[in-house]
């Protein structure tokens, strides 16, 4: 396909970038935009799937067509079929008219499911069913109706794990991802994160009528070297905090470095590849997202048994310490390092001057999530307790829960509802 085919689908969406995988996914977004192919677009949160979507459309025989935008996770399960499908006069409380859903509004174009992942299993066998037969029945009605829509689905979960949890069915995930998109992460774009970096700077600059902020060379440095777990998203926030707070339009490694997270330089190879194994996380300190989030990506991921988990933590804990308050397990800290010895032995713990409780608590905190009564408990179990144990730590927000363990409240909802 000719580059400038795909530099003129960037440029209509403005997607900024240049890296191969980039381009590659702008590359087959085009070439199958003009069959009515089933895709499924995945990435991480933040890498911009929802521009993907808007290429396949406007590049289809649909164009002329609705373009209908859902976003799955933020719509209540009481609510999603009739959003979804509509419904009929009297069919529940509230529902004072017919309403017309998102598939027969859509009729004739392109609808787009985002977080696809989120939906409930009742609803995932009424939208296999309109992916199969274009028929759907409306909330509260016995009349099948058709519509002709091609779907576009995305979503940042694994979807075939879900499959293997019950939580996603299978025959839907063949029906969805005939292709796949799969969208790079910012921290594997190479120097893409300069060029948003300066589009955002200049989009911000005309927005707060300011001059646009710029980096030095050890600033560009370290915003390479960062990790970006938010991605596009994250840097956007960043860009926009400095344009508005930094006295100075030249920013130094040390500003930018202020205003990211505290685990700035740390890369997650142990979240982004299980095959690398769980070694490369020992050299992070204890309360980084490279360490703590391994393992708690492990504690969602990994089913069987939790004795190498158990193994892992404690030598963990033995290469580099630091103190920890037992609540701050998802708020790193840079307080200064304490003896192995403090940290190991829960027998003699020791408090910092601040009433700071040390690792022993920490390991003793560990313990009584991962084993009862002496036996290990399995990954289901130990999941289940993990999450009642941040739940505790945010006083019973479900919210706030649901952020820390990087799900969605309807996700988290499902989960305790299985307790």
């Amino acid at each position: 396909m000719p580059k400038e085919e795909i530099r003129r689908a960037k440029q209509r969406q403005q997607i900024v970038g240049d890296c191969p995988a980039l381009n590659r996914a702008v590359e087959v977004a085009l070439l199958i935009a003009p069959t009515d192919v089933s895709v499924l677009v995945g990435g991480e949160s933040g890498v911009g799937k929802e521009a993907f979507p808007k290429i396949i459309h406007q590049n289809s025989l649909r164009k002329h067509g609705p373009y209908v935008a859902v976003n799955c996770g933020a719509i209540p399960e009481g609510t999603i079929d009739s959003e979804l499908f509509g419904h009929k006069k009297g069919s529940f409380t509230d529902a004072v008219t017919e309403r017309q859903g998102y598939f027969e509004v859509a009729d004739g174009g392109t609808i787009f499911l985002d977080e696809v992942g989120e939906l409930p299993l009742a609803t995932q066998a009424r939208l296999l069913r309109v992916l199969e037969s274009g028929e759907f029945m409306k909330v509260g009605s016995s009349d099948v109706q058709r519509t002709d829509i091609r779907v576009v689905a995305a979503t940042n979960v694994n979807l075939q794990e879900a499959v293997k949890r019950g939580d996603f069915r299978q025959d839907l995930l063949y029906r969805l991802n005939t292709v796949t998109i799969d969208l790079p992460p910012l921290r594997d774009r190479g120097r893409d994160v300069i060029l948003l970096f300066k589009k955002f700077a200049a989009d911000f600059a005309d927005k707060y009528h300011m001059p646009p902020i710029r980096l030095d060379e050890e600033a560009e440095q370290l915003l390479q070297s960062y990790d970006w777990p938010g991605n596009i998203r994250q840097l956007r926030n960043v860009v926009e905090r400095l344009s508005v707070i930094a006295p100075d339009r030249m920013i130094s490694r040390e500003v930018l470095q202020d205003n990211l997270p505290r685990n700035a330089e740390v890369r997650h190879p142990a979240l982004v590849s299980p095959t690398l194994g769980y070694e490369s996380m020992m050299d992070e300190p204890v309360g980084s997202s490279a360490g703590m989030g391994a393992i708690m990506s492990m504690l969602r991921d990994v089913k069987g048994s939790v004795g190498e988990l158990t193994q892992l933590f404690y030598r963990f804990l033995q290469t580099q310490v630091r103190r920890e308050p037992v609540g701050s397990l998802m708020m790193p800290d840079r307080s200064a390092e304490v003896p192995v010895q403090d940290l190991v032995h829960p027998s003699a713990p020791s408090s910092s001057p601040s009433g700071e409780v040390r690792g022993g608590d920490l390991q003793a905190d560990f313990e009584e999530l991962t084993s009862t009564e002496g036996k290990m408990l399995t990954l289901e179990e130990m999941s289940q307790r993990y999450i009642d144990f941040v739940l505790e730590k945010n006083k019973g927000s479900r919210k706030q829960t649901a952020e820390d363990l990087d799900i969605s409240e309807r996700t988290l909802y499902r989960k305790l509802n299985k307790q």
